[in-house]
């Protein structure tokens, strides 16, 4: 009797949602630089990775905003040209020296309509906002793994709870460089 032939398992298929001013904001808050290609590193693991896109606020297109808004453009581009998706939303003043572009609706509407698009086996979303709890349990509802990536002292308790998993970014954080 022949035996059946073995099927190999294909890797699960990752999608990954990143809240930029979340994530660069507890990179901060940790003393160190984000480096975007060990994180993506990092939270891909041996899975296969559909697509990392990164919402991003921009500085309001004013005069008084240019040089932030320049070197924030340089960065978006630098992210682009390493592979990532970047999606981001224009910015509008909130006092002299801050600037608001709430990305959350984009990146909720965009969590449910890419994962039915690309079927993916796990969602991470790398924020610690407790107002995507509500993104989690609709793609777990959808069959949808769903991971939150995060500094775990800032890791909204909504979303803890509303995820299958947490991923503590604080020892990855320990291996970057430290702000100067």
């Amino acid at each position: 009797m022949k035996r059946p032939a073995v099927q190999s398992v294909s890797p699960r298929r990752v999608l990954i949602f990143v809240d930029e001013s979340n994530i660069t904001s507890s990179a901060k808050a940790s003393n160190r630089k984000l480096d975007w290609i060990k994180l993506r590193e990092f939270l891909v693991g041996e899975r296969a990775l559909l697509e990392m896109v990164v919402y991003a606020g921009l500085p309001p297109a004013m005069s008084e905003w240019q040089a932030e808004r320049d070197r924030k453009n340089k960065f978006l581009h630098w992210l682009r040209s390493h592979g990532f998706l970047v999606v981001t939303k224009e910015g509008a003043p909130a006092d002299d020296s801050h600037y608001k572009a709430n990305v959350d609706v984009l990146m909720a509407i965009d969590g449910v309509e890419l994962s039915t698009a690309m079927s993916p086996d796990v969602v991470v979303l790398v924020t610690g906002d407790a107002d995507f709890a509500h993104l989690a349990v609709q793609l777990r509802r959808r069959g949808i793994r769903v991971e939150a990536a995060s500094l775990s002292q800032t890791l909204g308790a909504g979303l803890k709870t509303a995820v299958n998993e947490t991923i503590d970014l604080a020892p990855l954080m320990k291996t970057f460089e430290p702000l100067e």
